[in-house]
């Protein structure tokens, strides 16, 4: 792609001169980990260069003024420039702070070719900023940027031979240009020439990049950057606007039309600017703030409030009255946000019930604020109080803090109790081998006995396979080429009866973990979907509790003498859970409790950590709870339904 990329010199040190002030004409450095970055053209000339450290600078220049790097400034100070050149040319994209790049084909067939058209950029950001620039067109965003240090347009085919002889130092890769000098590449044209899969396995993919861009090939093409909507409405009035009524219906219109233009954009507005001009050359501005946000009535509404007092003025005592009519009428949403309320539906529509709805909440938050009507955003985190963010209708739904979906305990992974050693089923392992009739990748059907080799195929236990194998037994008959593996369990009437899932008691707090049945990525076989997003360690499990109060409720845990129970240092309990008093209120039983579950969030910062530790327990009035305790107090955090 032919591209026009726009560089301007030591922009750096034009931005600190633009935002601080400092004269650029004079000697001055922008110095990052005490290294130069940047420097004037009088400190060039003094013998400054990139690279050296402020000591040796300020040795060959005395009279050196030193500022500090600063990328936000910088990039602050560059985005008029961005704008100046979109004013004539779209599709820019901001490569750094200092430097744009835009395709050439647009602006070259409207200017009449590109070196016209590099003149007319250089020239409108000269008159829009007052900054020097120049302009380089190539092939590519890479070799663009180096002919914009000669202001040089190179022509198209011609970017390969240019860049040949340009000195391996543009790469701009300290560590990979040190080391292709030390084998002997100095140019680019020379490690071009390097075969490209020699390139990857020596250098890395960085190295494949870099050698890429020395062919003169871009490794991706430009991300465009798109301007900002227009979203001012406008009127002009032939007949100047004198009187109130007159006025407020145009402002009725135009707030229409505003309104229709923020959801055709899927924004809403929260500042509205509202601008308007006299007949005689009058400007009058006026900014009108919203908590929540404004909807096509409330919009005509405060037009017409301002219109009111513009027009009325005089009237009042006050000598703030226009002094001619209004001929002009402009409305600027000043603030604006996604408001996915205003979204059309599937046929253009949003529904008539939902409109309502907002209007309403609307009118509540105008009345009593926008805190006043909040909405639930659940997130990440690991305890209730932390998952659900209450947001004010109408601002942006966004979490703070992604997570995966809520799955217990491990995504795609559930665990079931298992029984003592002592009550466990001994269990066998026999691997059985295929007929040649059987296909060895045939999967098992639902109705086939696992207990049940295949009719003809050939038992081994895997006890007479480590004594072969301790024997020194060949390779192949050790491990066959298909083999199917199958856990055998004893008959029916030898095998222990397990308990119920819903009742069966971890035993010395063992788990055994089942994974689903899935195919693996080598040989074709399933293999459960990655999540997107890890989940929360220590998050709460599923079911999610049904109320969480806004402050936890204070609470004490008595055991069966009525002492308090707490938990030791190595999560010990005092006693057995047996009565619980919640705000003071009656002693309520307690017939199930489970716990604790430690918890230390934060550790590493004083002011933010909390060590607290959870339980479950269930009452005897038929209410389960979720308590915490925190420092010897216990309290509710959760009441599940």
């Amino acid at each position: 792609m032919r591209t026009l990329l726009v560089w301007c010199p030591d922009w750096a040190v034009v931005a600190a001169e633009i935002v601080d002030g400092v004269d650029g004409s004079g000697p001055v450095v922008v110095l990052r980990e005490n290294r130069v970055v940047a420097c004037s053209e009088a400190a060039r000339q003094e013998g400054v260069r990139q690279g050296l450290r402020r000591r040796e600078a300020q040795s060959r220049c005395p009279r050196l003024v030193v500022v500090e790097d600063d990328p936000g400034r910088d990039a602050r100070a560059f985005e008029p420039v961005v704008a100046a050149v979109e004013e004539v040319a779209v599709g820019v994209e901001v490569i750094r702070p200092g430097a744009c790049a835009l395709a050439a084909r647009g602006p070259a067939r409207y200017f009449g070719g590109e070196e016209a058209a590099a003149e007319r950029i250089v020239e409108q950001i000269a008159e829009a900023c007052a900054v020097e620039s120049q302009v380089g067109i190539a092939d590519g965003v890479f070799a663009a940027g180096l002919a914009a240090r000669d202001g040089r347009v190179v022509a198209p085919g011609e970017t390969a031979a240019f860049l040949a002889g340009m000195p391996i130092d543009a790469l701009e890769r300290r560590e990979l240009v040190d080391l292709l000098k030390r084998l002997g590449v100095k140019t680019l044209g020379g490690f071009a020439g390097l075969p490209a899969g020699d390139v990857l396995s020596r250098f890395g993919f960085d190295g494949a990049l870099a050698h890429r861009l020395a062919s003169g090939r871009d490794h991706r093409p430009l991300a465009v950057r798109q301007p900002p909507p227009d979203l001012d409405v406008a009127g002009t009035y032939d007949e100047p606007l004198a009187r109130v009524d007159v006025a407020a219906f145009a402002g009725k219109v135009l707030a229409e039309r505003l309104h229709e233009k923020l959801a055709a954009h899927g924004l809403a507005c929260t500042r509205l600017g509202i601008e308007a001009v006299t007949a005689d050359g009058q400007e009058l501005h006026r900014v009108w703030r919203h908590d929540g946000t404004l909807t096509a009535a409330a919009i005509a509404e405060r037009v017409r409030w301002q219109l009111d007092g513009w027009l009325t003025g005089a009237r009042r005592g006050t000598a703030t009255r226009p002094t001619a009519g209004l001929v002009r009428l402009r409305l600027i949403p000043d603030g604006v946000l996604v408001h996915l309320g205003l979204q059309p539906g599937l046929w253009g529509d949003a529904g008539a019930d939902r409109e309502r709805a907002h209007r309403a909440f609307s009118r509540v938050q105008g009345l009593l604020g926008p805190e006043a009507l909040v909405t639930p955003v659940l997130g990440g985190g690991r305890s209730a109080d932390d998952q659900i963010r209450l947001v004010p209708w109408g601002d942006e739904r966004e979490v703070a803090r992604p997570a995966a979906a809520h799955t217990e305990p491990v995504p795609e992974i559930s665990t079931v109790p298992l029984l003592a050693h002592s009550e466990a089923p001994v269990l066998s392992l026999q691997l059985f081998l295929p007929t040649a009739e059987e296909s060895a990748d045939e999967e098992p059907t639902e109705d086939t006995d696992p207990r049940t080799p295949t009719e003809g195929a050939e038992v081994i236990q895997l006890e007479s396979r480590r004594a072969a194998r301790a024997a020194g037994a060949p390779k192949e008959q050790l491990e066959p080429a298909k083999a199917r593996l199958r856990v055998v369990e004893p008959a029916p009437e030898t095998t222990a009866e397990p308990a119920p899932e819903t009742t069966a008691e971890p035993t010395d707090g063992v788990t055994v973990v089942t994974v689903p049945a899935g195919r693996h990525r080598g040989g074709g076989r399933r293999v459960p979907a990655l999540v997107a997003l890890p989940p929360w360690p220590g998050r709460l499990p599923k079911p999610a509790p049904a109320v969480v109060p806004l402050q936890p409720l204070g609470a004490v845990v008595l055991d069966d003498t009525g002492t308090p129970v707490g938990v030791s240092a190595r999560l010990e309990l005092t006693g057995d859970p047996a009565s619980l008093i919640v705000e003071r209120g009656n002693p309520i039983t307690v017939t199930g409790w489970a716990g604790p579950w430690p918890l230390d969030e934060r550790w590493w910062a004083d002011e933010e950590s909390r060590r607290r530790a959870r339980f479950q327990v269930v009452l005897d009035d038929g209410r389960a709870l979720l308590l915490s305790l925190v420092g010897g107090h216990w309290a509710v955090e959760a009441i599940y339904d």
